[in-house]
Protein backbone atom coordinates (compact mmCIF):
# COMPACT_ATOMS: atom_id res chain seq x y z
CA UNK A 1 0.00 0.00 0.00
CA UNK A 2 1.05 3.61 -0.12
CA UNK A 3 2.03 5.61 2.88
CA UNK A 4 3.69 8.69 3.99
CA UNK A 5 6.18 8.62 6.33
CA UNK A 6 9.39 10.17 7.78
CA UNK A 7 12.31 8.24 9.02
CA UNK A 8 13.55 10.78 10.75
CA UNK A 9 12.33 14.08 13.04
CA UNK A 10 13.10 17.22 11.04
CA UNK A 11 11.43 19.31 8.01
CA UNK A 12 8.75 18.76 6.17
CA UNK A 13 11.07 17.36 3.46
CA UNK A 14 11.40 13.73 5.88
CA UNK A 15 8.05 13.04 4.45
CA UNK A 16 7.81 10.79 1.55
CA UNK A 17 5.34 9.15 -0.15
CA UNK A 18 6.59 5.19 -0.05
CA UNK A 19 5.69 1.65 -0.75
CA UNK A 20 4.80 -0.21 2.45
CA UNK A 21 3.26 -3.62 3.68
CA UNK A 22 -0.80 -4.14 4.07
CA UNK A 23 -0.64 -4.15 8.28
CA UNK A 24 -3.29 -7.25 9.37
CA UNK A 25 -5.54 -6.72 12.55
CA UNK A 26 -4.24 -8.40 15.63
CA UNK A 27 -6.65 -9.19 18.68
CA UNK A 28 -9.03 -5.79 19.01
CA UNK A 29 -7.76 -4.05 16.23
CA UNK A 30 -10.17 -3.39 12.99
CA UNK A 31 -8.00 -2.60 9.53
CA UNK A 32 -9.62 0.16 8.08
CA UNK A 33 -9.21 1.58 4.42
CA UNK A 34 -8.87 4.93 4.42
CA UNK A 35 -10.81 7.74 2.87
CA UNK A 36 -9.58 10.76 4.28
CA UNK A 37 -7.48 11.85 7.21
CA UNK A 38 -7.11 15.57 7.82
CA UNK A 39 -3.81 17.91 8.74
CA UNK A 40 -3.34 18.87 13.06
CA UNK A 41 -0.28 21.10 14.16
CA UNK A 42 0.38 18.77 16.32
CA UNK A 43 1.33 16.35 13.43
CA UNK A 44 4.04 18.91 12.09
CA UNK A 45 5.17 19.24 16.03
CA UNK A 46 5.81 15.70 15.93
CA UNK A 47 7.18 15.43 13.01
CA UNK A 48 10.08 18.17 13.97
CA UNK A 49 10.61 16.28 17.27
CA UNK A 50 9.92 18.81 19.31
CA UNK A 51 7.44 16.15 21.06
CA UNK A 52 9.90 13.54 21.15
CA UNK A 53 10.73 13.42 25.09
CA UNK A 54 6.99 13.48 26.11
CA UNK A 55 5.56 11.68 23.31
CA UNK A 56 8.81 9.74 21.41
CA UNK A 57 7.71 7.84 18.23
CA UNK A 58 8.66 4.22 16.62
CA UNK A 59 10.15 5.48 13.44
CA UNK A 60 9.53 5.55 10.59
CA UNK A 61 6.31 6.96 11.36
CA UNK A 62 3.05 7.52 9.89
CA UNK A 63 1.07 10.78 10.57
CA UNK A 64 -2.28 11.17 10.72
CA UNK A 65 -4.56 10.54 13.95
CA UNK A 66 -7.76 11.55 12.38
CA UNK A 67 -9.63 8.89 10.25
CA UNK A 68 -12.42 8.33 8.22
CA UNK A 69 -13.02 5.19 6.05
CA UNK A 70 -14.11 1.83 5.50
CA UNK A 71 -13.63 -1.59 7.32
CA UNK A 72 -11.57 -3.63 5.30
CA UNK A 73 -11.02 -6.72 7.99
CA UNK A 74 -11.61 -7.37 11.47
CA UNK A 75 -8.99 -9.31 14.21
CA UNK A 76 -9.77 -11.48 16.54
CA UNK A 77 -11.87 -10.77 19.79
CA UNK A 78 -13.30 -8.18 17.69
CA UNK A 79 -16.88 -7.60 17.77
CA UNK A 80 -19.83 -5.45 16.06
CA UNK A 81 -18.05 -4.34 13.14
CA UNK A 82 -18.04 -5.97 10.15
CA UNK A 83 -16.53 -5.66 6.52
CA UNK A 84 -17.70 -2.55 4.39
CA UNK A 85 -18.98 -0.47 7.73
CA UNK A 86 -18.43 3.21 7.18
CA UNK A 87 -16.49 4.74 10.47
CA UNK A 88 -14.27 7.54 11.75
CA UNK A 89 -11.71 7.71 14.74
CA UNK A 90 -9.85 9.67 16.81
CA UNK A 91 -6.67 7.49 16.52
CA UNK A 92 -3.58 6.95 19.28
CA UNK A 93 -1.50 9.47 19.22
CA UNK A 94 1.65 7.56 18.97
CA UNK A 95 0.41 5.20 16.57
CA UNK A 96 1.11 4.25 13.18
CA UNK A 97 -1.78 7.27 11.57
CA UNK A 98 -3.75 7.38 8.56
CA UNK A 99 -1.66 9.47 6.16
CA UNK A 100 -2.30 6.08 4.14
CA UNK A 101 -4.43 4.09 2.40
CA UNK A 102 -5.04 1.17 5.13
CA UNK A 103 -4.73 1.72 9.09
CA UNK A 104 -5.02 -0.11 12.25
CA UNK A 105 -7.17 1.10 14.61
CA UNK A 106 -8.09 -0.17 18.10
CA UNK A 107 -11.91 -1.08 17.80
CA UNK A 108 -12.72 0.76 20.50
CA UNK A 109 -12.02 4.00 19.23
CA UNK A 110 -14.00 3.74 16.09
CA UNK A 111 -17.87 5.43 15.48
CA UNK A 112 -19.87 4.76 12.83
CA UNK A 113 -20.47 7.64 9.98
CA UNK A 114 -23.65 8.26 9.35
CA UNK A 115 -25.77 8.40 5.85
CA UNK A 116 -25.67 11.97 5.04
CA UNK A 117 -22.43 12.92 6.21
CA UNK A 118 -19.78 13.39 4.09
CA UNK A 119 -16.71 10.57 4.56
CA UNK A 120 -13.90 13.28 3.00
CA UNK A 121 -14.91 16.48 4.96
CA UNK A 122 -15.51 13.96 8.00
CA UNK A 123 -12.09 13.15 8.08
CA UNK A 124 -11.74 17.31 9.60
CA UNK A 125 -14.34 16.03 12.98
CA UNK A 126 -12.32 14.01 14.89
CA UNK A 127 -9.37 15.48 17.08
CA UNK A 128 -11.17 19.14 16.75
CA UNK A 129 -14.53 17.93 17.62
CA UNK A 130 -13.41 16.13 20.75
CA UNK A 131 -11.08 18.66 21.58
CA UNK A 132 -14.37 20.71 21.81
CA UNK A 133 -16.60 18.49 23.28
CA UNK A 134 -14.55 17.81 26.00
CA UNK A 135 -13.24 21.73 26.65
CA UNK A 136 -16.87 22.54 27.36
CA UNK A 137 -18.75 19.59 28.60
CA UNK A 138 -16.38 17.42 30.43
CA UNK A 139 -14.10 20.38 32.16
CA UNK A 140 -16.00 23.07 31.83
CA UNK A 141 -19.47 21.41 32.79
CA UNK A 142 -21.82 24.24 30.67
CA UNK A 143 -25.71 23.88 31.43
CA UNK A 144 -28.20 25.88 29.66
CA UNK A 145 -28.18 29.80 30.34
CA UNK A 146 -24.28 30.25 31.11
CA UNK A 147 -22.08 32.70 30.07
CA UNK A 148 -19.33 31.83 27.77
CA UNK A 149 -16.31 33.52 26.45
CA UNK A 150 -14.51 31.37 23.11
CA UNK A 151 -11.10 32.83 22.67
CA UNK A 152 -9.92 31.29 19.06
CA UNK A 153 -13.32 31.12 18.38
CA UNK A 154 -12.06 31.44 14.40
CA UNK A 155 -10.20 28.08 14.39
CA UNK A 156 -11.52 24.16 13.95
CA UNK A 157 -11.79 24.04 18.09
CA UNK A 158 -13.54 26.69 18.50
CA UNK A 159 -16.00 26.96 15.86
CA UNK A 160 -17.03 23.82 17.17
CA UNK A 161 -17.09 25.22 20.80
CA UNK A 162 -19.33 27.95 19.27
CA UNK A 163 -21.63 26.07 18.28
CA UNK A 164 -22.15 23.32 21.03
CA UNK A 165 -22.45 26.06 23.87
CA UNK A 166 -25.08 27.78 21.57
CA UNK A 167 -26.64 24.66 20.96
CA UNK A 168 -27.07 23.55 24.99
CA UNK A 169 -28.52 27.14 25.60
CA UNK A 170 -25.18 29.38 26.51
CA UNK A 171 -24.53 33.39 25.94
CA UNK A 172 -21.70 32.73 23.78
CA UNK A 173 -19.26 35.67 23.12
CA UNK A 174 -16.29 34.95 20.73
CA UNK A 175 -13.18 35.99 19.71
CA UNK A 176 -12.38 36.18 15.84
CA UNK A 177 -10.73 38.20 13.54
CA UNK A 178 -12.47 39.70 10.89
CA UNK A 179 -12.06 36.99 7.77
CA UNK A 180 -13.90 34.80 10.07
CA UNK A 181 -16.72 36.88 11.84
CA UNK A 182 -19.22 36.21 9.90
CA UNK A 183 -18.77 32.04 10.23
CA UNK A 184 -18.63 32.86 13.93
CA UNK A 185 -21.50 34.02 13.99
CA UNK A 186 -23.67 31.89 11.66
CA UNK A 187 -22.32 29.64 13.90
CA UNK A 188 -24.20 31.08 17.48
CA UNK A 189 -22.59 33.54 18.62
CA UNK A 190 -24.34 36.09 20.70
CA UNK A 191 -21.21 38.80 20.82
CA UNK A 192 -18.08 38.54 18.69
CA UNK A 193 -14.80 40.45 19.30
CA UNK A 194 -12.44 41.60 16.98
CA UNK A 195 -9.36 40.57 19.44
CA UNK A 196 -7.41 42.39 16.45
CA UNK A 197 -8.52 45.56 16.90
CA UNK A 198 -9.12 45.28 21.04
CA UNK A 199 -7.55 43.82 23.56
CA UNK A 200 -9.63 40.46 24.33
CA UNK A 201 -9.56 41.40 28.69
CA UNK A 202 -10.63 45.32 27.61
CA UNK A 203 -13.59 44.65 24.80
CA UNK A 204 -15.28 41.24 26.66
CA UNK A 205 -18.19 42.21 28.79
CA UNK A 206 -17.80 39.86 31.49
CA UNK A 207 -17.68 37.88 33.72
CA UNK A 208 -18.36 34.38 32.08
CA UNK A 209 -19.01 31.34 33.80
CA UNK A 210 -16.70 29.46 31.34
CA UNK A 211 -13.65 30.84 29.77
CA UNK A 212 -12.33 28.87 26.45
CA UNK A 213 -9.00 29.10 25.46
CA UNK A 214 -8.32 27.59 21.95
CA UNK A 215 -5.16 30.03 21.28
CA UNK A 216 -2.06 30.46 21.11
CA UNK A 217 -1.15 32.75 23.98
CA UNK A 218 1.32 34.11 26.69
CA UNK A 219 0.96 33.32 30.24
CA UNK A 220 0.49 36.85 31.05
CA UNK A 221 -2.71 36.56 28.54
CA UNK A 222 -3.97 33.52 29.73
CA UNK A 223 -4.14 35.42 33.74
CA UNK A 224 -6.15 37.89 31.82
CA UNK A 225 -8.18 35.34 30.05
CA UNK A 226 -9.01 33.44 33.12
CA UNK A 227 -9.67 37.16 35.11
CA UNK A 228 -12.47 37.22 33.23
CA UNK A 229 -14.26 34.15 34.70
CA UNK A 230 -16.97 34.17 37.19
CA UNK A 231 -15.74 33.28 41.61
CA UNK A 232 -16.40 29.98 40.80
CA UNK A 233 -16.16 29.81 37.26
CA UNK A 234 -14.12 27.62 34.80
CA UNK A 235 -10.89 28.10 32.52
CA UNK A 236 -10.16 25.91 30.31
CA UNK A 237 -7.20 25.83 27.91
CA UNK A 238 -5.87 23.94 25.27
CA UNK A 239 -2.94 25.98 24.83
CA UNK A 240 -0.99 27.95 27.87
CA UNK A 241 -2.25 27.75 31.56
CA UNK A 242 -1.95 30.97 33.34
CA UNK A 243 0.95 32.28 35.03
CA UNK A 244 -0.67 31.65 38.91
CA UNK A 245 -3.70 30.67 40.54
CA UNK A 246 -5.58 32.92 39.55
CA UNK A 247 -7.58 32.71 43.33
CA UNK A 248 -11.78 33.67 43.43
CA UNK A 249 -12.31 30.10 43.36
CA UNK A 250 -11.47 29.78 39.72
CA UNK A 251 -10.83 26.78 38.46
CA UNK A 252 -8.36 26.16 35.95
CA UNK A 253 -8.00 23.10 33.60
CA UNK A 254 -5.22 22.59 30.83
CA UNK A 255 -6.55 19.89 28.65
CA UNK A 256 -5.56 16.98 26.71
CA UNK A 257 -7.79 15.44 23.76
CA UNK A 258 -8.37 11.44 24.21
CA UNK A 259 -10.13 9.81 22.26
CA UNK A 260 -13.84 8.51 22.59
CA UNK A 261 -16.19 6.98 20.57
CA UNK A 262 -19.46 7.94 22.02
CA UNK A 263 -18.66 11.13 21.91
CA UNK A 264 -17.04 11.01 18.05
CA UNK A 265 -20.82 9.14 17.42
CA UNK A 266 -22.65 12.28 19.20
CA UNK A 267 -20.42 14.95 17.01
CA UNK A 268 -21.31 12.88 13.89
CA UNK A 269 -24.92 12.53 14.70
CA UNK A 270 -25.58 16.08 15.20
CA UNK A 271 -23.73 16.76 11.48
CA UNK A 272 -25.99 14.38 10.11
CA UNK A 273 -28.79 16.04 11.72
CA UNK A 274 -27.33 19.89 10.54
CA UNK A 275 -27.31 20.77 13.94
CA UNK A 276 -23.20 20.57 13.61
CA UNK A 277 -21.37 22.16 10.23
CA UNK A 278 -17.75 20.56 9.62
CA UNK A 279 -15.65 23.70 7.69
CA UNK A 280 -12.99 22.64 5.50
CA UNK A 281 -10.81 24.62 3.91
CA UNK A 282 -9.16 22.91 1.35
CA UNK A 283 -8.90 19.37 0.38
CA UNK A 284 -5.52 18.15 -0.79
CA UNK A 285 -4.11 14.77 -1.83
CA UNK A 286 -1.74 12.49 0.14
CA UNK A 287 0.69 13.21 -2.30
CA UNK A 288 1.10 16.57 -1.63
CA UNK A 289 1.13 15.91 2.42
CA UNK A 290 4.59 17.33 2.66
CA UNK A 291 3.44 20.02 0.73
CA UNK A 292 0.78 21.04 3.52
CA UNK A 293 3.06 20.39 6.36
CA UNK A 294 6.06 22.89 4.84
CA UNK A 295 2.81 25.55 4.47
CA UNK A 296 2.15 25.24 7.99
CA UNK A 297 5.87 25.49 9.02
CA UNK A 298 5.77 29.16 7.23
CA UNK A 299 2.12 29.83 8.97
CA UNK A 300 0.92 29.95 5.25
CA UNK A 301 -2.07 27.45 6.17
CA UNK A 302 -5.22 28.78 6.64
CA UNK A 303 -8.62 26.67 8.00
CA UNK A 304 -8.20 23.10 8.39
CA UNK A 305 -6.80 20.86 5.71
CA UNK A 306 -8.05 17.47 4.99
CA UNK A 307 -6.16 15.15 3.17
CA UNK A 308 -8.17 12.80 0.41
CA UNK A 309 -6.56 9.03 0.18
Amino acid sequence: MKAVRYHRYGASSELVLEDVPTPEPGAGQVLVKVTATSFNPADAAFRAGYLKEMLPLELPHVPGVDVTGTVAAVGPEVTGWAEGAAVAAFLPLTATGASAEYVLAPAEVLAALPDGVDPVDAAALPGTGLTAWQAVFEHGGLTSGRRVLVNGAGGAVGGYAVQLAHEAGAEVTASASPRSAERVRAYGADHVIDHIATPLAEAAKGPFDLVLNFAPTTPEQSDALAALAVDGGVFVTATTPPSADPGRGIKVVQMAVRSDAAQLAELLQRVAAGTLSVNVAERRPLAELAAVHAEADRGALSGKTVIVV
